[in-house]
């Protein structure tokens, strides 16, 4: 699957702050923590992509946002970043709303992918470098499913009449949990919380068959009027979403990792069930990896956006209360003012979009492409080790934009008011005729804002 266009992304002079690491809040662990380990070249990432039946809300934008910010910062850290996302391109919500609308399935995700694309264009987002859709990995998935199978890992469920085509005898695939001792470390939920989660983000603890409530679907069989693929042992079918994103990411990135991503809806059960995945898959259970590469753990940080509301409720498209980055695109809104909006909040808080956060944003760029665009400003070094500092620390995007700001307002007073107010802050006392150009690099590679 094709990606979009990677950023321009200036070097950056040296400060004390380049380097060091940045601390996440791990969601498992409930503490911050290193997000790559002491003495490491390479960094990897996996950030849970879309399934393409609609646009790109502010919500979705907010998570994609919050992690460019992480790669951003560990490639001025000076290390290699491998990051790997998916996109769904075939499962249920994807195939309701073609149905309801009377397009075909594959030309409505086409044509979301590309919307896609283009809002992350647009917002100044790094591309992975692993970009994989459901449908083009259907034979690695397929593989996967069936060695979990072969391996007593995963069971088959009967089916309902009509089901299955020409072999219905083979039923749908789970996986056993029973399986995986570590299962429920990532989200820490007790089993009356993962049932009600799992029912309400589109889990079947009520099919008649399983051996746990929790066990979810990898591979479904054949069903009339829905696209399926030939899988051998496995029937004519399609995955299930868990599995997907488990093997794209071992597939990107390997069977360890720094860090996966997503939003905080994603914690349970898509979270905890493609890692308790990539566990079996690797062999973390104590058993032999299917494929001899020995005990894969999967991502050794769980980072979660915030959840973004509007309108008094959680933004989502089945409540239908929806702000889209294509929309205000099309509105002529500056996708930096929009940018902007998303990073004045912090990403691990939940928060509420207001017509006012557009409003203060675009003064905010406003400002700031002003004060770059003379000659000369308060020396900027300081300013840029800030920014670095803020992003170390659980990616505070408002701190470093309240850096930004203070260089600004420095400015406004030329230099006779920088000389006394930069040399407390940065131990430079001289008017530096580069610094706007400084302030304005290490704005778009850290923050990832073109002025």
């Amino acid at each position: 699957m094709l990606t979009w266009p990677f950023p321009q992304i200036p070097l950056l002079p040296d400060t004390p702050g380049r380097g060091r690491p940045v601390r996440l809040l791990d969601s498992a662990a409930g503490t911050l923590v290193d997000s790559t380990l002491p003495g490491g070249t390479r960094a990897g990432l996996y950030v849970c992509g879309v399934t393409p039946y609609d646009a790109t809300h502010i919500g979705h934008a907010a998570t994609y946002v919050a992690f460019d910010l992480l790669d951003r910062a560990w490639r001025d850290a000076g290390l290699e970043v491998v990051h790997a996302s998916n996109v769904t391109d075939v499962d249920d919500p994807l195939l309701e709303r073609a149905h309801a609308t009377g397009v075909d399935w594959q030309e409505l995700a086409r044509e979301q992918e590309a919307l896609f694309a283009e809002d992350m264009t647009a917002l100044g987002v790094i591309p992975p470098s692993t970009y994989l859709g459901a449908v083009e990995t259907l034979p690695q998935v397929a593989a996967a499913v069936a060695d979990l199978l072969e391996r007593g890992l995963a069971y088959r469920v009967p089916l309902e009449d009509g089901a299955g085509g020409a072999e219905p005898a083979l039923g749908d695939v789970y996986a056993d949990l029973s399986a995986d001792p570590r299962f429920g470390t990532v989200s820490g939920l007790d089993g009356e919380e993962m049932r009600a989660l799992f029912a309400e983000r589109g889990g079947d603890p009520q099919r008649q068959g399983k051996r746990h409530p929790l066990d979810p679907l990898l591979w479904r069989r054949e069903r009339h009027g829905e696209p399926s693929w030939e899988a051998g042992v496995l029937g004519t079918g399609r995955p299930g979403w868990h599995i997907e994103c488990a093997v794209i990411a071992r597939r990107g990135i390997g069977a360890d990792f720094d860090v996966l991503g997503g939003g905080r809806d994603l914690v349970f059960p898509h979270h905890e069930m493609s890692t308790s995945h990539a566990r079996l898959l690797d062999g973390a259970d104590g058993t032999p990896g299917g494929d001899g590469r020995g005990r894969g753990e999967g991502a050794r940080v769980h980072a979660h956006a915030g959840l973004v509301a509007y309108q008094g409720e959680k933004m989502s498209k089945s409540l239908g209360n929806l702000v889209f980055v294509s929309a205000l695109r099309d509105q002529g809104v500056d996708p930096m003012a929009i940018r902007l909006a998303l990073l004045a909040h912090r990403y691990r808080e939940d928060w509420e979009w207001h017509d006012h956060d557009l409003v203060r944003a675009q003064a905010r760029l406003a400002a700031w492409r002003d004060a770059v665009s003379g000659h000369g400003g308060p020396a900027a070094l300081g300013t840029v080790d800030a920014i670095r500092r803020a992003l170390a620390d659980d990616l505070d995007a408002p701190a470093a934009l309240a850096a930004v700001d203070a260089w600004v307002e420095r400015s406004r007073g030329g230099p006779s008011t920088a000389r006394v107010t930069d040399a407390e802050q940065t131990g430079a006392a001289d008017w530096d005729e580069g610094a706007a150009g400084v302030v304005a690099r290490a704005v778009n590679t850290l923050l990832g804002i073109r002025l």
